[in-house]
């Protein structure tokens, strides 16, 4: 087939769908890339770097492992797929301890990501430009750091791209049986596209817009058509609108608050007021829609690109952005004319970019702040964010390389320059260091020897009393437990309720060792209840509470240990 150009009305056909030998292809580099980042992070132990990402391991592991083991141990705030998803490979003791469990679900997330954009880019594009443009989203350092973590961030953005690649193919199924709207509805598409939009609804609360603009665009077109009544459309609705209504009523009934998500002492809004330390406005772009939009560019395009003349690139994205959007106009005005147009709904994959508003409006009003290192206050918090960005960057990129490849003769020399640019790119990024990834290291840096030195101490400490029991809050440094040789099971921490609660008001009755963390419960406890507590080390991180150690002096570990760990 030649290569697809932007003909005439009624002269444009769409390119043919890719080859299984075509899509074998993009898997085999997918997976080679997937394997070495996965390699590469085993061999420098990042796999935990960032909090979060111990946090959502925590808690996909205490949903067996703990005193009082079920889905209340979900938590309140953020959604439970990833940790349903995560909790087999949790179970996993050693894959749990080294942190290697999230690996196998995120690279999967990412492999089927990757062949997901491409599947919808090659709808409009020919594969030269396709290729293009899913080297550029699965090459990116972030991405494939991120796919070897916790984060949930491989996973939305595999829920993100199926989302709209499954919702063009619903709209070019109803296209292609308009003559009998009332019985086909795009059903064969329907329930897979409802499917994917639940599994993001229960990801993130990004997915909560992402459902609803979705499902609104699905009842518009339904609407003009007559079919919007239609019992399977009505039931796919309530389907979507079961999932957050479910989160609510799991918070009500575990946590006695139904938006306990959104006011709750571990909420976006809580977190803020307790760590803005009465800093007004507490964070760049705080009621300011313009400066957050800005911020969260920003971010986007520093994950996507490399610093300097990577702007290059994020500005062939916008100009793909512009041919993509006024070719998507020509498929509405002809697609249902005489012309051969068989690929209707391209201005839908707009949806791609729907973060940009999503997040401007977080960050103004959303309690969710975004720090960089180029602009004030120069420091890395939640740069992550900005990859939701990159399917939208990536898609359009392959607009603007097709248009660019047809300008010419010379398709060979421009296709080896736009390859060697992302090479060039994904070198420059890799050398600058990812911001991603320098986020989650800086974020180790002020965790990390508490884990190794606190760990350390209670290790040697378990093993003189393997049945002793340890006392502390977990929200903060659940990889202690880990790393100390235990389980959860053999403490005594915040998620088992009636048991911590016990444990506060007598703790050298109930545990053998008591570690506090400045400010929290433990310590409070240990002020108000010190009878037969003595302290065995403290430790001292910068930027970290002060910790401290006890021993029960009415534990078997007291008489074994008396001169201190």
């Amino acid at each position: 087939m030649p290569p697809s150009r932007f003909h005439a009305p009624g002269e444009r056909e769409a390119p043919a769908l890719p080859g299984v030998g075509e899509q074998l292809w993009l898997l085999g580099a997918a997976l080679a890339a997937s394997l070495a980042a996965i390699f590469w992070s085993a061999r420098h132990h990042v796999f935990l770097l960032y909090g979060d990402a111990e946090a959502h391991l925590h808690i996909a592991r205490r949903l067996f492992d703990s005193h009082r083991a079920g889905l209340g141990q979900l938590g309140s705030v953020w959604l439970p797929l990833p940790h349903l998803i995560l909790a087999p490979f949790a179970a996993v003791d050693g894959w749990w301890r080294d942190g290697f469990a999230p690996v196998v679900p995120a690279a999967l997330c990412y492999l089927v990501a990757v062949p997901g954009l491409y599947r919808l880019l090659r709808k409009w594009l020919e594969p030269l430009p396709s290729a293009l443009s899913a080297a550029l989203f699965a090459a990116n350092p972030n991405l494939l750091y991120l796919q070897t973590t916790a984060m949930t961030e491989p996973l939305f953005l595999a829920e993100l791209i199926w989302s709209v690649l499954l919702l063009v193919e619903w709209r070019g199924a109803l296209d292609a049986s308009a003559a009998k709207i009332n019985s086909s509805l795009g059903a064969r598409h329907l329930w897979p596209l409802t499917g994917v939009l639940v599994c993001a609804v229960a990801t993130r609360y990004d997915g909560w817009i992402l459902a609803f603009v979705a499902w609104l665009m699905m009842a518009i077109t339904l609407l003009r058509r007559g079919g919007l009544f239609q019992r399977r459309f009505i039931a796919a609705s309530f389907a979507l609108l079961a999932a957050p209504v479910l989160w609510m009523v799991y918070n009500s009934v575990y946590f006695g608050d139904w938006l306990d998500f959104l006011r709750g002492p571990y909420s976006a809004k809580a977190i803020e007021m307790r760590t803005s330390s009465g800093v007004f406005p507490p964070h760049p772009g705080w009621h300011d829609p313009w400066v957050s939009t800005l911020f969260f560019w920003k971010a986007s395009e520093l994950d996507a690109f490399a610093r300097g003349w990577g702007w290059v690139l994020l500005m062939f994205s916008v100009a793909g952005l512009l041919l993509l959007f006024a070719r998507g106009r020509f498929d509405a005005d002809h697609g249902n004319g005489g012309g051969r147009c068989v690929v209707p709904g391209l201005r839908w994959t707009l949806l791609l970019w729907f973060p940009l508003p999503f997040y401007a409006y977080s960050v103004s009003y959303g309690s969710v702040p975004i720090f960089l290192p180029v602009w004030w206050p120069h420091s890395w918090y939640n740069t992550r964010y900005g990859m939701e960005m990159l399917p939208g960057f990536a898609f359009a990129f392959g607009f603007a390389a097709e248009r660019l490849l047809n300008a010419t003769r010379q398709r060979t020399v421009v296709a080896v320059a736009l390859g060697f640019m992302l090479v060039a790119n994904l070198g420059e990024m890799l050398e600058q260091g990812p911001l991603v990834f320098v986020e989650g290291r800086r974020n180790y840096e002020a965790r990390g020897y508490y884990n190794t030195a606190i760990g350390g101490v209670i290790a040697r400490l378990h093993e003189l009393d393997p049945r002793g029991l340890l006392l502390l809050d977990t929200s903060s440094f659940p990889t202690i437990v880990p790393r100390a040789g235990m389980t959860y099971r053999e403490t005594l921490n915040e998620s088992d309720k009636e048991f911590f609660r016990a444990a506060l008001a007598a703790p050298a009755a109930h545990a053998d060792m008591v570690l506090a963390f400045a400010g929290d419960e433990v310590a409070a406890a240990v002020r108000a209840h010190p009878d037969d507590l003595r302290l065995a080390q403290c430790f001292h991180s910068s930027g970290q509470a002060d910790a401290c150690l006890y021993i029960s002096e009415l534990s078997p570990l007291a008489r074994g240990n008396a001169g201190g760990p």
